[in-house]
């Protein structure tokens, strides 16, 4: 039997409050969180490059914290190091050269960052790899890209399901697809960042999915969501209604096929990601 799991990216919000926190100086956000939903992304573990030879990961006292707050059947997604995902450093100007990352790929820094996380290791759903827009500078296209991942996680602990998030729409093909497929690897659809629709994809490739898939709801404008709300998501400022109707229709796809789901919604999305999933529940039950 398949499973749908709905939650939000991250959880440490005061502006939550009343909607689902106390109205209380101290308590344990992610207890509460949990009292509510069953999933959470992790992100805060993404931003770990720091220099060439400086790279950061998870506090061991955040992992048994978050392991400890959250009942047994409560899953995370959790997004990978960028000291593994990313090809090259960010750059500051656009005319500084591309510096190669030299933890890409690094199969000893992944399995020093699995490590890390053993104390939640019953507790995962999926580990996310993100990647950014990789252009002909960082990769030669998507034949490079799946020759070299494939390579990388050959030499991966296999006992997690890892889910792969690409940001050049250029990738999304075919080949991606059954390369997923063959190393038993999800799609993480990501709404938002300059990438088409996730039901456009959907549409076009329901038909190579076959392991659990992430949908993770992003807005097109962070920092334009961010002016508006001035940092607080306690309402939906820019509601989505046209393009929820077909989130819900990915969802019973998924059920009807028996395909695992976690949907992850960020605030940047609408205003206010536990308001939204009020719409989606509200939607799944309406549909049903």
């Amino acid at each position: 039997m398949s499973f749908i799991r709905i939650g939000t990216c991250s959880w440490k919000y005061n502006s939550w409050q009343g909607i689902i926190y106390p109205f209380e100086e101290k308590f344990n956000y992610l207890r509460e969180y949990s009292k509510h939903y069953n999933t959470v992304e992790i992100d805060q573990w993404f931003w770990s490059l720091h220099g060439l030879d400086k790279v950061s990961l998870p506090k061991e006292k955040d992992v048994k914290d978050y392991a400890a707050s959250v009942p047994d059947k409560f899953r995370f997604t959790i997004k990978i190091p960028n000291s593994i995902s990313l090809t090259h450093f960010y750059k500051k100007k656009k005319s500084e050269p591309l510096v190669k990352n030299p933890f890409f790929l690094n199969p000893d820094l992944f399995s020093d960052f699995l490590s890390t996380l053993i104390p939640l290791e019953k507790k995962i759903g999926v580990l996310m790899f993100q990647f950014e827009y990789l252009n002909k500078e960082k990769m030669s296209g998507v034949q490079e890209f799946t020759e070299r991942f494939e390579d990388f996680i050959s030499k991966a602990d296999r006992s997690y399901q890892y889910g792969i998030e690409l940001r050049n729409p250029n990738y999304i093909n075919k080949i991606f697809f059954e390369f997923l497929n063959r190393n038993n690897l999800s799609m993480v659809f990501l709404q938002g960042y300059y990438m088409p629709p996730v039901w456009n994809i959907f549409k076009e490739y329901k038909d190579y999915i076959e392991n659990t898939v992430v949908i993770r709801l992003h807005g097109p404008d962070r920092s334009g969501i961010e002016e508006i709300t001035g940092g607080d998501w306690s309402e939906i400022v820019q509601p989505k209604d046209e393009e929820l109707p077909q989130i819900i229709d990915m969802i019973k796809y998924f059920r009807t096929k028996k395909i695992d789901a976690y949907i992850n919604v960020n605030n940047h999305y609408e205003g206010s990601a536990p308001l939204t999933i009020k719409k989606i529940k509200s939607l799944l039950k309406s549909k049903v």
